[in-house]
């Protein structure tokens, strides 16, 4: 079977976790859009297994949590009138979990924005922290059960609930109500008002929105397959925690962290990839031969 060189594979997940859309990578790389196709569910595969072995134990003082939306084949108001739509299609919202401090993305999903999405959230969170943290949401009333089935009582949690106005422009696109400002309330614990906010995880929302071709608005760049949403996703998370050093922390987050001491690179993915594969099995006529030699 023919297999890309390592150079070759490194580029086209570089280019992926850049945000190069899917064919322009397979002309600017030379090779089948099937081809980056097949290597984006390899290394998304690989991505998911790597944050779910590594971030663990993460030892946190402040977590801010907030969801972005996107859409996967057409938007939700367009699925029922669309032509042969998939399983997932309409409405995508991905729901991720921030160290303030490390900037460390410590746990996301990918799933609607109900109650049970949430509850899967706060869930994994709770899981892979070490300590007692802060937590900080929006007023998104989802959260409320989540928090409180996945912390109990052990968490100093508080929701920052924006206030919107009359919308002044007319009606359209993206004219949304203006914020006129935002209320601190104390859910459950003590968490210090000072530290109740969610920026840093609205900043993430805008590197996931620039860094992700399928986030783009306004293009056919959006997703067709809710799995290759998630694929891309999982390979972006795992780029930004153990690949890419954060301009103001200078080191990676995962580094800053301390759930590594080194500067991973995407021959690291590459390598759980080829560890995850599985084993090749010689075809019908090698069997055959090989039997015949055997004799």
């Amino acid at each position: 079977m023919n297999k890309l060189p390592l150079s070759k594979r490194v580029q086209i997940l570089a280019m992926l976790c850049e945000g190069l859309s899917m064919r322009s990578i397979s002309r600017v790389a030379d090779v089948s859009i099937n081809t980056v196709a097949k290597l984006l569910v390899e290394a998304g595969e690989a991505a998911l297994a790597l944050h779910d072995e590594h971030v663990r134990g993460v030892k946190a003082s402040r977590i801010q949590c907030d969801e972005i939306w996107s859409f996967c084949y057409a938007k939700e108001k367009n699925v029922a009138t669309a032509k042969a739509a998939p399983e997932g299609a309409g409405d995508v919202w991905t729901w991720t979990a921030i160290d303030a401090d490390t900037k460390l993305m410590v746990s996301y999903f990918v799933g609607d924005r109900g109650a049970e999405s949430a509850m899967i959230l706060m869930d994994d969170l709770r899981a892979r922290l070490a300590n007692r943290v802060q937590l900080t949401t929006d007023g998104h009333k989802a959260y409320l059960e989540a928090v409180e089935g996945a912390f109990g009582a052990d968490v100093d949690y508080a929701q920052l609930v924006k206030l919107y106005g009359a919308t002044v422009a007319a009606p359209g696109r993206y004219s949304p109500a203006e914020c006129i400002g935002a209320r601190k309330q104390r859910v459950e614990g003590n968490p210090d008002i000072a530290h109740v906010s969610t920026s840093h995880v609205e900043r993430m929302n805008l590197s996931i929105r620039m860094q992700n071709r399928r986030f783009t608005r306004l293009t056919n760049a959006f997703s067709k397959k809710l799995d290759n949403h998630i694929h891309a996703l999982a390979l972006y998370f795992a780029f930004y925690n153990f690949c890419r050093i954060h301009k103001s922390l200078r080191v990676t987050p995962a580094m800053a962290a301390g759930i590594t001491d080194r500067l991973w690179t995407l021959e690291d993915i590459v390598a759980k990839m080829e560890a995850m594969a599985p084993a090749l099995k010689p075809r019908g006529p090698y069997k055959k031969r090989n039997a015949e030699n055997s004799n």
